[in-house]
């Protein structure tokens, strides 16, 4: 073979390798055309649902549906005022319409609260107790106030995430930070303190959890347009003065419907001597019980009698009002105000077993707690729970009537009481478990049923109680028949465990 023939050969090679890498590079060119045409559809199918989704909010609020309160709030740009769904006014044009996750975002955009439907005085989205993401997780933790106690970075820490992919995720899902979202629970509280007590704006800026009053004076007329002295003139002729015997009156809002009777009986045969009390004929009840908050401890009372609207009426008597914020939440937990009633009933109703237990009483709710630690403790402690509260309750500073007594700390009894009682205090005390709101209630409960003296049983009933998890079923729990589906009620297990308790007669 001569050199040109060598070269000849080399030149068609040659050829025939750009042919190829030609035909890869079109074949390349027509995969990423087929992605790009795989993104357009599946970015027209996204806005194609997202679409439905504000239709049917829009639906919602145009039938004032107050099962939506709290689920989501809508603004009208024409206005510049955010609202929750069951808002009396005029309903708005849909093109004036855009909606929010939460009040937070709404005022994030520019919009303020409302006058006459008050959207931030809406129950809580029951979404938050289902969900054991962090989200979920977030949202409760913000909820009991760790925000304005240890700031993002606290929040952060507790969640296990660095605050920068916290905020990213937050935004992306709620269109609201940490900091955002506990501003407009300071604004809340605010306004609560501006129209019940009689309190200098100064004394309620730092008790509402800003950092100064001109940050206060700016936030409430951002948030309501309007002046503290303006929403204080509105108060009516009712508010009380702060001198530790008339307390903070309040009405925490549920969605409805309520079975007022069910709880209150519930909250009597539970109640702790020292620490809690039920006063009252059936149907008049009083409930009172003592709290340990971070300023301080406090006596909160809630009183059965309707007052003729979705809530019921409380009284927190504070030794600080930086704990209001925390005790609200508290007892909203304790009273299961945020449940969303007809989503259990939907599914829970769609069960044979359960539809008529459900039909019956479609308000059950199931009481959570005041205090993780406490309830925890309580369950561990079983009948000895009172001679604990007796020999290492610490009583209030000042005497009064009624519950006078605190459930005794974790550290008191890592040496005192049941073994179950000493386990589970030590771990408290040192650290090794957890029960705030924002915990892995999975990882939760599996560390404790290993704890000497606790088992699978108590662990359960410590996740359904202390930690508020909805879709908790006891192992072997006798009032579930085992002709039961219990698979089929989930993630409303915890509501099926209460009906089929109360036809048993537990």
């Amino acid at each position: 073979m001569t050199v040109e023939d060598v070269r000849a050969a080399d030149s068609t090679a040659e050829d025939v390798r750009a042919e190829d890498v030609r035909a890869v590079d079109v074949r390349v060119e027509d995969v990423r055309a087929v992605d790009v045409r795989v993104e357009d559809v599946r970015a027209a199918d996204i806005r194609a649902a997202d679409v439905r989704v504000e239709d049917s909010r829009y639906e919602a609020v145009s039938s004032r549906d107050a099962r939506f309160d709290g689920v989501f709030f809508f603004a009208v740009s024409t206005t510049g005022i955010y609202c929750r769904p069951s808002c009396p006014a005029v309903t708005p044009k849909r093109r004036n319409v855009s909606f929010y996750r939460t009040a937070a975002a709404a005022q994030g955009a520019g919009y303020r609260a409302c006058r006459r439907c008050r959207p931030d005085a809406v129950p809580g989205s029951a979404e938050w107790n289902v969900r054991a993401d962090v989200v979920g997780r977030a949202m409760r933790l913000i909820g009991d106030g760790v925000v304005d106690r240890e700031g993002v970075s606290g929040l952060a820490a507790r969640l296990g995430y660095s605050a920068r992919q916290l905020q990213r995720q937050l935004n992306a899902e709620l269109g609201a930070g940490p900091i955002a979202l506990a501003r407009a629970q300071r604004s809340h509280t605010a306004r609560i303190l501006l129209q019940t007590t009689t309190l200098q704006a100064a004394e309620i800026a730092f008790a509402s959890g800003f950092a100064s009053v001109r940050q206060f004076n700016d936030t409430i007329r951002e948030i309501y347009a309007a002046t503290p002295s303006e929403l204080r003139s509105s108060r009516g002729r009712h508010a009380a003065p702060h001198d530790g015997a008339a307390g903070v009156p309040l009405r925490l809002a549920y969605r409805g419907p309520y079975e007022r009777a069910a709880m209150f009986d519930r909250l009597a045969a539970d109640a702790l001597p020292g620490v809690e009390e039920v006063t009252g004929a059936p149907g008049a009840r009083t409930y009172r019980r003592t709290l340990a908050l971070p300023a301080g401890p406090a006596v909160a009372e809630a009183h059965e009698r309707s007052g003729g609207g979705d809530w019921l009426d409380c009284r927190l008597h504070l030794t600080d009002l930086r704990d209001l914020t925390t005790a609200t939440q508290r007892m909203r937990r304790l009273l299961d105000l945020d449940a969303d009633p007809l989503a259990v009933a939907e599914r829970l109703g769609a069960d044979p077993l359960l539809a008529p237990l459900v039909a019956a009483r479609p308000g059950l709710r199931v009481p959570g707690t005041a205090d993780p630690h406490e309830t925890a403790l309580r369950i561990a402690a079983g009948p000895y729970a009172a001679e604990l509260v007796a020999a290492y309750g610490e009583e209030l500073p000042a005497p009064r009537t009624g519950p006078a007594r605190l459930f005794p700390r974790a550290a008191r009894l890592a040496d005192a009481g049941p073994p179950a009682v000493r386990a589970l205090a030590a771990a408290l005390a040192s650290g090794d478990i957890r029960l705030d709101p924002g915990v892995d209630r999975g990882d939760t409960e599996r560390r404790l049923a290993a704890l000497p003296g606790i088992g699978p049983v108590k662990a359960a009933r410590i996740r359904r109680r202390a930690l508020g998890d909805p879709d908790v079923l006891l192992p072997d729990d006798p009032a579930v028949p085992p002709s039961a589906a219990p698979e089929h009620w989930r993630p409303w297990r915890s509501y099926a465990a209460a009906h089929l308790a109360l036809r048993s007669g537990r």
